[in-house]
């Protein structure tokens, strides 16, 4: 029998999540953010991930001047080259990863390389609190 911690990520992974361009302005990271009630943005160019901008990423822009904040895009905000795993990658393998790197979120991906989903901190939490209330 196997536990929560060895099952894949896949199983535990918010799929499909919004995605934005290297060239999205502020104003539409912030938009998505505020309409889709998402924390992480993976930034995409022809069809590959190339970075993740955070809620954080943007509220640290909120200080810039409305002309600044107009010539920044998502591609000089990003975090460039986030750490991506297939999806059947142990829950427990990430978990640590994200632990060591102090990170708050993962992209997914499928055998082939695409973006196959996003799994954040809160999922970890949900699972220990299946974990700690017994639930299979």
């Amino acid at each position: 029998m196997s536990t929560k911690l060895e099952l894949p990520i896949q199983e535990f992974t918010t799929p499909y999540p919004v995605t934005a361009r290297e060239d999205s302005s502020i104003e539409e990271l912030l938009d998505l953010i505020k309409n889709l009630k998402v924390r992480h943005i993976p930034i995409m160019s022809d069809g590959k991930v190339t970075g993740i901008v955070s809620e954080r990423d943007l509220k640290i822009i909120s200080a810039l001047s409305t002309r600044e904040k107009f010539l920044v895009r998502a591609a000089d905000l990003m975090t460039p080259d986030p750490i991506i795993f297939r999806g059947s990658t142990s829950i427990e393998d990430v978990i640590l990863k994200m632990s060591e790197k102090k990170i708050g979120s993962v992209l997914v991906s499928d055998e082939q390389g695409n973006l196959q989903g996003i799994f954040t901190v809160t999922d970890a939490l949900d699972i220990l609190v299946e974990m700690l209330r017994g639930k299979k």
